[in-house]
């Protein structure tokens, strides 16, 4: 039986079409070739409210965001491609993220102090742009933002195991470069469906 997957574009700017928009389309057209199912999510464009109240992770939230929880429940593996800002992802996305996560979408309580992970048995890959080398980004700042993305939301979900991708000097690449970029992201896509 064919994977789902479930690729997540997390540039907010939606009138825009930027490099993780290319990123996320090459993914998924590799995906796709490799005989998998694709939903798509593109964050630019669901309306995402910030929470305040912590009261809120136990309601259902917008129809939009039950939407992709839909899609995401029905899915093997998970794709999230974003830019990084200011050490992390964009707010946005952790604002989706957040809004996803609640009514025990994605951990629930246990009764035994740690909660229970509710979307085992997903895989992930995490697809970082960023304009200093990836490698500057690893090293002096130990990839915190990334880090505590894959194993404070995903992992706590129960998403295993997680891959990531992290595209670093992308604010000068060339033509030759961001074919290059297309291709490998596709060749990942491929590789994730089977």
């Amino acid at each position: 039986m064919p994977k789902t997957i479930v690729v997540l574009q997390g540039h907010p700017h939606a009138a825009g079409k930027h490099l993780c928009h290319a990123l996320a389309d090459a993914y998924a057209a590799g995906a796709k070739a490799g005989g998998a199912r694709i939903e798509r999510i593109d964050i630019g464009a669901v309306d995402v409210a910030l929470l305040a109240n912590p009261a809120d992770f136990a309601s259902d939230p917008a129809l939009p965001i039950r939407d992709a929880q839909d899609k995401i429940k029905r899915s093997d593996h998970l794709c999230v491609v974003y830019p990084l800002w200011l050490g992390t992802m964009p707010a946005r996305v952790k604002a989706f993220f957040e809004q996803l996560s609640r009514n025990e979408f994605a951990i629930a309580e246990s009764g035994h102090g740690w909660p229970k992970k509710m979307l085992k048995g997903r895989s992930a890959r995490v697809v970082v742009t960023m304009g200093m080398p990836a490698a500057a980004y690893k090293l002096f700042f130990g990839a915190h933002g990334v880090r505590g993305f894959e194993s404070g939301i995903l992992g706590m979900a129960g998403f295993k195991p997680i891959r990531e991708t992290l595209i670093g000097g992308v604010g000068e690449l060339s033509e030759k470069r961001s074919a290059s970029l297309i291709a490998r992201l596709r060749a990942l896509g491929e590789r994730d469906a089977t």
